[in-house]
């Protein structure tokens, strides 16, 4: 559990509600190298899009329920019937369009597996196998795409991945610690391995 020592802040997008502040400080930007929890960002990050991200977090618990907690196995298996259960629950975004490309994104998934050994393998490429520390020092200037964004994107549609534009693409990346957007007045921005600010 990251440590916040007195005196030090958070990004301020983190302090809305209690969900957004422990999902920053325990989460966000922390680098993830397990495929389930990969194909959650992803799965989660394609049903944000037009929507809050605070509403997918309080929808997660739901989510994991409903998508057999995110094994891309079962998931690329779901049939009509499922899909149908899944249009029905309302504890997740009810979005035909975003169900469906859940579940043919898993299919895509699996296929990324057996090609690479993992999707881990696969993805760390786009930023040469190591978290991209970024020096951003407000909000405003962290962009919503980025040339790695762009060619993940390309590259997942390419492969059949669809909610994988470059805006989404780069917001997986920063959620599952590809990037570190932390700004560098953040206490997790240096936890993260970004550098310290100068005095």
């Amino acid at each position: 559990m990251p440590k916040r020592e007195p005196g030090t802040r958070a990004c301020t997008w983190a302090n809305g509600s209690p969900e957004y502040l422990a999902y920053h400080d325990t989460e966000w930007g922390v680098p993830v190298h397990d495929d389930r929890r990969l194909f959650e960002f992803l799965v989660l990050e394609g049903a944000q899009a037009g929507l809050s991200w605070i509403t997918i977090l309080r929808k997660r618990p739901a989510y994991r329920k409903a998508f057999d907690r995110f094994d891309p196995r079962k998931v690329a298996d779901y049939d009509r019937r499922k899909v149908t259960a899944l249009l029905a629950d309302a504890g997740i975004v009810r979005n035909r369009l975003k169900i469906d490309s859940a579940i043919s994104n898993a299919r895509a998934f699996l296929a990324v597996q057996k090609e690479f050994g993992s999707f881990d393998a696969y993805v760390w490429r786009f930023v040469g196998g190591a978290p991209k520390q970024n020096r951003r020092g407000t909000l405003r200037a962290i962009p919503p795409r980025t040339p790695e964004s762009d060619a993940l994107s390309k590259d997942l549609r390419k492969r059949g991945f669809r909610f994988v534009g470059s805006t989404i693409c780069y917001a997986f990346m920063q959620a599952c610690g590809l990037v570190n957007d932390h700004v560098t007045g953040c206490f997790r921005h240096a936890q993260l391995g970004g550098a310290r600010r100068r005095r």
